[in-house]
């Protein structure tokens, strides 16, 4: 007779940490719609649904470009104010000051995208030319953006948009909202490039471990300028479709957004500490925020306890991917 080995009598336990870790996020976005379900039969409504996924997209366009600066290690604090920025500028060339009678959306859909990317590329270049930290440089870019906002039309806001600009927020293909669309083919193409091109694994090498990837040959500069640009641009469109949503362009327009952006990517699975995360867990985390803001709408619970629930989301994602690195450290090292 043979003994059997000791490692055919061993059970693996399952690790409840690293399953929480890879799909937490998605467990937690399922028992909220359920409870929320549960709490109001309006919640699942078609018109509901449509509304919360309207309302994600705009800032989960913003949040795509948010993972390719997170993966890097950085921040941009400043995406709330540029969505302002921009899309301010994109009514006025429009037309919308002189009565609609301007360039049109498509005019004003290349100043909010090029807007966005020139912000970006001010927003990398402070950081590798003057060595500035990301978190101050864009710190500083809330108060300069969200104060240029209100230069341009003295603070009042910018409306009169014609039909055609409108249509980008309000419009409908194939009985799907426009701006949901739109982020499912931004959502879409930040997937395959982080994914399967060359630049995405450049992004995560850089975040990674800077110095190993320069060592490598990586132009860490360049790959840090660029990812600033990404979510300029991203931030541009969404300023673009947050004013076609409205029918007017507020000087007060994205306020607060840098905090759901942020909270979407963390949430989702991306370190704070770089080089780990992805577009689908920002797209699920995005969702939750979607679905947490609607549903504490719908129960009547204050706004400002919302923000509470947000900001207190944020922090324990943040402690539990900390806490879940601290113990990969350890295994590995044991």
């Amino acid at each position: 007779m043979t003994t059997p080995s000791p490692a055919t009598n061993v059970v693996r336990r399952f690790d409840w940490l690293a399953f929480l870790e890879r799909y937490g996020t998605a467990l937690v976005l399922v028992i909220l719609i359920a409870v929320f379900a549960l709490q109001n039969e309006r919640f699942l409504s078609a018109r509901n649904i449509a509304n919360i996924l309207t309302e994600v997209s705009i800032y989960g366009v913003i949040a795509v470009g948010m993972t390719f600066v997170i993966l890097t290690r950085g921040v941009d604090l400043a995406v709330g104010s540029l969505v302002g920025f921009s899309g301010i500028l994109a009514a006025s060339a429009a037309g919308a000051l002189t009565g609609g009678a301007g360039a049109g959306w498509a005019v004003a859909l290349v100043v909010a995208l090029t807007t966005g990317g020139l912000v970006g590329l001010i927003h990398g270049k402070a950081v590798t030319w003057m060595g500035v930290p990301p978190f101050i440089v864009t710190l500083g870019g809330l108060t300069v953006w969200r104060g240029a906002t209100l230069l341009v039309n003295d603070g009042a806001p910018v409306s009169g948009l014609d039909a055609g600009y409108r249509w980008w927020g309000s419009g409908q293909i194939l009985g799907l909202p426009v701006p949901v669309l739109v982020f499912v083919l931004v959502a879409a193409l930040g997937y395959v490039v982080l994914r399967h091109t060359r630049y995405g694994r450049h992004v995560y090498a850089v975040g990674g471990n800077p110095e190993a990837a320069r060592l490598a040959g990586l132009n860490v500069n360049s790959v840090l300028n660029s990812v600033y640009v990404i979510v300029g641009v991203l931030s541009g469109l969404a300023g673009f479709l947050l004013s076609a949503r409205l029918g007017s362009a507020e000087s007060v327009a994205g306020t607060g957004y840098e905090l759901r952006v942020i909270a979407s990517v963390v949430i989702g699975g991306a370190s704070l500490f770089g080089g780990l995360g992805g577009i689908g867990g920002t797209v699920i985390g995005a969702l939750l925020i979607g679905v947490l803001t609607n549903g504490l709408v719908i129960m009547n619970v204050s706004a400002y306890l919302q923000q509470i629930v947000i900001g207190v989301i944020i922090v324990a994602a943040v402690g539990f991917d900390t806490y879940a690195k601290s113990r990969t450290r350890l295994q590995s090292s044991n």
